[in-house]
């Protein structure tokens, strides 16, 4: 996600027409190309199935996702998401009528009963190019829910879905495949993107950074060595580490100031950004120190 100004003022968001890159043997990423409200997409063909990961937002992109897809192979496919916002599952719809398979877990099911209309109508103020994208938009139910983990047999491939709990939203999941050590984090992990913190009281606040800190410790004991972020490059398993640490720094530079949340934030955005000046989207900073804010001073 990103704020509005941003998305007016940035490219479509549209998934690449690149070529699949193979990230291990029979895994593929769509690129996210660094556009704004774009999602890493992930391919894993197997020998009866395939899964996808992730659809990018709306119907034309789950075309286009779809024909990604097609090309590679014409086995039965199996759709999964990250979790439930916009830019991740939101072209579901057209894997449903070519007769995938969609399986979520459950707190990702019930997030997007919940919320699922009103991120579509927030999403749609940010610009006619995010509207465009979200014409005809309809949400579709899963196939198959679990609840912490289950296991797909894609036929010479298993593929471990994950679900640790409230992090960067309730429903966050990782697919992982223990065999090829590769991991899809989803927004649990950006690539020299401050972290998404969707802290947006009173109408959702499920986020929790400490939680957040405590998953990406999971993260790192399934010693992965291709990680695919929500959004940025694919890198190696040292970006748990990196985004870990950002989340740790926010939170001891908030636990040792003091004042108001806007004096906080005042105080230690310019700070943040300054030790990062690599990264994009620093409008999250804000984000990130007003939640920790919440969490400490309640």
């Amino acid at each position: 996600m990103t704020d509005t100004t941003e998305s007016q003022s940035a490219p479509p968001p549209v998934i690449s027409d690149a070529e699949p890159e193979e990230v291990a043997q029979n895994v593929y990423v769509i690129p996210d190309g660094r556009v704004p409200l774009v999602p890493n997409v992930g391919i894993v063909v197997g020998q009866r199935e395939a899964l996808v990961i992730d659809t990018g937002m709306g119907l034309m992109n789950g075309q286009r996702v779809l024909q990604k897809a097609r090309s590679l192979t014409d086995k039965p496919l199996v759709l999964t998401i990250t979790h439930f916002h916009p830019e991740h599952g939101y072209g579901a719809k057209v894997f449903a009528d070519a007769g995938a398979r969609i399986v979520y877990n459950r707190s990702q099911q019930e997030e997007l009963d919940e919320k699922g209309q009103a991120y579509l109508d927030m999403f749609r103020t940010f610009g006619d190019a995010v509207a465009g994208q979200l014409e005809g938009v309809e949400f579709v139910a899963a196939d198959e829910l679990y609840d912490d983990r289950t296991s797909l047999d894609l036929g010479g491939l298993a593929v471990e879905l994950l679900h640790f709990g409230l992090a960067h939203t309730r429903g966050d999941q990782v697919a992982f495949l223990p065999e090829q050590r590769v991991l899809f984090g989803g927004d649990l992990l950006e690539h020299r993107i401050f972290p998404i913190v969707p802290w947006f009281p009173p109408h959702d606040a499920d986020v929790n950074g400490s939680r957040w800190i405590e998953v990406l410790d999971r993260l790192e004991e399934l010693e992965p060595v291709v990680v695919v972020p929500g959004h940025g490059e694919v890198t190696g398993p040292e970006l748990i580490g990196q985004v870990r640490s950002y989340l740790q720094d926010v939170r001891a530079r908030v636990s040792g100031a003091s004042g108001t949340v806007e004096e906080v934030k005042a105080e230690l955005e310019p700070e943040i950004r300054a030790d990062h000046p690599t990264w994009d989207a620093p409008e999250w900073i804000g984000f990130a120190i007003e939640c920790f804010y919440a969490e400490i001073h309640g």
